[in-house]
């Protein structure tokens, strides 16, 4: 900044060696060069693709509200991902609240809709009394039953939980432990709130979670 000041002005007015000029130059250019930084910071902070840290959560809050936030210790890069997928995710459709699920906990959810043939069956289309299908009915139209698995790998490996058989700290599998040690971290809350995210406007879905 202090080479493009100097360079704006005119050659003859000073020597090769101009001490007191380049130091009032060099006040000035610290100056705009911290703007000129801080106006860079501002630029990367209005985009998803280059915000961090509050500034990405607030850009969640922007287009979700309290219904999508950070995880317990997440870093920007995974938060970001989450983020952008969000932003563009399917609503709406069965295809949707299967995708949402195993998007939030990596397992493949099952749903039934019993006014759905592909899912009860029929006569002579994959059913059989306690093989496959299921009981379907006309009267539950515009709802659906959704089974959702917890994330393997919830909680800590190899260390036991509080009142678990390790006994104590110290003895066993217990030890001392903080958020970011916690695999999966998605809670049922989360579950539901997922699914509900989806869903269609005016419909209802039965949901059991399960590990």
């Amino acid at each position: 900044m202090r080479a493009r000041l100097r360079s704006a002005l005119p050659g003859r007015w000073f020597g090769d060696a101009a001490p007191v000029l380049d130091g009032v130059l060099a006040g000035l250019a610290a100056i705009w060069a911290a703007l000129f930084a801080q106006l860079q910071a501002a630029i990367a902070q209005a985009r998803v693709a280059t915000a961090t840290e509050t500034f990405l959560d607030m850009i969640a809050v922007d287009f979700f509200g309290a219904r999508f936030r950070r995880r317990v210790a997440e870093a920007d890069v995974s938060f970001r991902v989450r983020l952008l997928r969000e932003l563009r995710r399917e609503r709406g459709t069965r295809g949707a609240v299967i995708a949402v699920l195993s998007d939030l906990t990596g397992r493949l959810p099952q749903v039934f809709e019993s006014v759905r043939p592909a899912d009860t069956g029929a006569w002579g289309c994959a059913a059989g009394y306690g093989v496959a299908g299921g009981w379907g009915s006309l009267e539950l139209p515009f709802q659906c039953f959704v089974t959702a698995l917890r994330p393997v790998g919830q909680g800590i490996a190899l260390v036991d939980g509080w009142g678990g058989g390790a006994g104590g700290y110290g003895v066993g599998a217990a030890a001392w432990a903080d958020h970011a040690s916690i695999g999966g971290n998605v809670t049922d809350e989360d579950i539901a709130a997922a699914v509900a995210s989806v869903m269609p406007a005016a419909s209802i879905a039965w949901l059991r979670i399960e590990s």
